[in-house]
């Protein structure tokens, strides 16, 4: 065969491997990601978010202080893993994550998207690439979201780096539209706001690619407090 003959398979697996991230990363994804704002309501309701300008410095700082630093730092050494067949890695990333969840509901939320990750996976058959059947032969009890994310990401041929920007656009989507319905914002906000985070997103996933074990943490107190103020919050649009 051919380079010239060789190239169009190159090319159709690489196109087939950005439309997986992408689908992944999209909202539509039925594992729930639209239903939680991650403390941000918590903070409108404190009153430390009530414009535009204070949501889109609240979510970049979470970017890169809260995301870069735990969920994306360990979806990118559990794509590694995955592709390794190293279920001890795994199963010690998945601990990491249930471990360091510091309230009640963002716990629930891990646990939640990643069960429903799995009934997604489960769902497709065929078509989801064995997605199931790794992450029910790992018997992570419960699949956190950042681990069965990085194993449907894992069986793809998209690099981690590509894989990390697609969890964290993914993440910013969901996040910009609780920022509009929580504050409230228009929807050109809400746009502007996505291009901001969109201009961050690769220095988060270039720090998360660099942590090793040591580094990685998911220390966030004042997001902690707002977060355990949330669950007992009388009037609630979001799940956290």
């Amino acid at each position: 065969m051919t380079t010239a003959e060789a190239t169009p398979a190159v090319g159709a697996r690489s196109a087939a491997s950005l439309l997986q991230i992408l689908w992944l990363a999209s909202p539509a994804l039925p594992v729930g990601g639209f239903s939680y704002s991650e403390g941000l309501e918590g903070a409108v309701h404190a009153s430390l978010v009530h414009d535009e300008t204070s949501a889109a410095l609240w979510l970049t700082d979470q970017l890169h202080l809260g995301l870069a630093r735990s969920d994306l730092a360990v979806a990118a050494q559990a794509i590694v893993a995955w592709r390794a067949d190293d279920l001890e890695r795994i199963r010690a990333l998945n601990r990491w994550v249930l471990q360091t969840r510091e309230t009640h509901e963002f716990r629930l939320q891990s646990e939640q998207m990643g069960r429903s990750l799995m009934e997604w996976a489960r769902q497709l058959g065929e078509l989801g690439a064995g997605v199931f059947e790794r992450l029910h032969a790992a018997q992570l009890t419960p699949p956190t979201y950042p681990v069965a994310c990085a194993c449907a990401a894992a069986s793809t041929e998209a690099s981690v780096r590509d894989s990390l920007l697609g969890y964290a656009f993914g993440w910013a989507e969901n996040m910009v539209q609780a920022g509009i319905k929580s504050v409230p914002l228009g929807q050109s906000a809400g746009q502007r706001m996505l291009a901001r985070l969109a201009q961050q997103i690769p220095t988060a996933v270039e720090h998360a690619m660099a942590l090793p074990d040591g580094e990685r943490q998911a220390f966030a107190p004042v997001l902690a407090i707002l977060s355990a103020r949330h669950e007992t919050q009388y009037s609630r649009l979001f799940r956290s």
